[in-house]
């Protein structure tokens, strides 16, 4: 039997294939593997695709910003009583308050990247690797999975690094975290961008079923996967559902993304410690919260958003207009001001009070995210209100 080749029809059911995972109800698993079984009906034609769809297709006419290489990491060993020692990769760069950044599920500490340089000036940066992600090992055997032995353990972490109360900034999962730590005094302040654990039963099945689906794409071998994020279609295909501004990842970026979600060890045990129907209960007294969320987040909608307000009523809350589930790709200079604002000090000493607005995140330099106050709110109320 002869090798078809890839085309660009078969590029496009790939992209359709991927679109049908963020639409479907009960079949976002089915529609997962699909995708996979797309790709590898055709990987054999890939020398074919390659003369056909060259690199510079991805990007043209557009800037895209320079990658920043991550140093190599260190390591610090944590010790809780009675458990074994937790061991995690970080780097730390930087001067000034001290800000830790966590990232979300299926990441690691590469996912801050294009934020950091733009903090390092007038912050000390920790990004930390959570166990069982990135360069981070997992947890010993014998530890248990659950939110407060992981926030005991980052706790320890803190102590054995000199931070004494940092501010903590969370991504999705690492979101979550950084309030946890926050109810448990470990944060001078909280800064959760589209946290986790404020679903109904519905959302969370939702999302994790993309989530497996794009870990199942992910386990594509590597030169397909990297194939695909040199063209047009495969670049949208691959990050559509997390970046509205696939346009700001490299190709590499996109490789490497997918690299770190199939490496993930933690990824399934995580998964199924997120099913407890108590990940955030309460508020976070005492202590500055701001949350952001992504007017166009198709992981966790911005609906979701209500739910954190009612249960931490005095939180700061910012609208990210434009932006999927990760805005660290689509809009890393809005974070970074969201992220100087919040843990400057003078705006840590208070807490908000419970009539205030929410505020809409403004780039102070045109990024291409439109900053329409009328277009976002319209945005922000139908997602809210849905």
């Amino acid at each position: 039997m002869g090798v078809r080749p890839a085309t660009m029809l078969n590029v496009l059911s790939l992209s359709s294939a991927f679109t049908s995972i963020t639409r479907l109800g009960g079949g976002v698993v089915r529609a997962g593997t699909l995708a996979v079984g797309k790709v590898c009906d055709w990987a054999g034609g890939l020398p074919a695709a390659v003369l056909a769809m060259p690199a510079p297709l991805v990007n043209r006419g557009r800037t895209i910003p320079p990658a920043v290489s991550s140093a190599t990491a260190s390591f610090v060993e944590a010790r809780l009583p009675g458990l074994p020692p937790m061991t995690v990769a970080y780097e730390r760069r930087g001067t000034g308050e001290p800000v830790v950044l966590l990232h979300g599920l299926g990441s690691n500490r590469q996912a801050w990247d294009a934020v950091v340089p733009l903090l390092t000036g007038e912050r000390d940066v920790i990004t930390i690797d959570l166990p069982g992600f990135g360069e981070s090992p997992d947890l010993p055997d014998g530890q248990p999975r659950d939110l407060p032995t992981v926030v005991d353990g980052l706790g320890a972490v803190f102590n054995a690094l000199g931070l004494e109360r940092p501010h903590v900034v969370g991504h999705s999962l690492g979101g979550l975290i950084a309030l946890r730590l926050g109810q448990a005094g470990l944060a001078r302040s909280v800064t959760a961008v589209a946290p986790a654990g404020f679903w109904s039963q519905a959302e969370r099945w939702y999302a994790f079923a993309v989530l497996n689906g794009a870990r199942q794409i992910a386990r594509l071998p590597e030169p397909i996967t990297a194939w695909l994020s040199q063209t047009i279609l495969g670049h949208a295909a691959l990050t559509g559902t997390l970046y509205t501004r696939a346009d700001q990842s490299t190709p590499d970026a996109v490789t490497a993304a997918l690299r770190a979600l199939r490496q993930a060890v933690a990824f399934q045990s995580t998964m199924r410690a997120g099913r407890a129907g108590d990940l955030f209960v309460g508020d976070v007294p005492d202590l500055p919260v701001t949350i952001a969320w992504g007017t166009a987040d198709r992981i966790l909608p911005a609906r979701q958003a209500a739910r954190a307000a009612a249960m931490i009523p005095m939180m700061r809350m910012v609208w990210l207009p434009e932006c999927s589930h990760v805005p660290m790709n689509d809009a890393p200079q809005l974070i970074s001001q969201v992220i100087l604002q919040a843990t400057t000090p003078n705006s840590t000493t208070e807490r908000r009070n419970t009539n205030s607005t929410p505020e809409i995140a403004v780039p102070r330099q045109p990024t291409g995210i439109p900053s329409s106050a009328r277009h976002v709110r319209s945005a922000v109320n139908g997602h809210t209100n849905s």
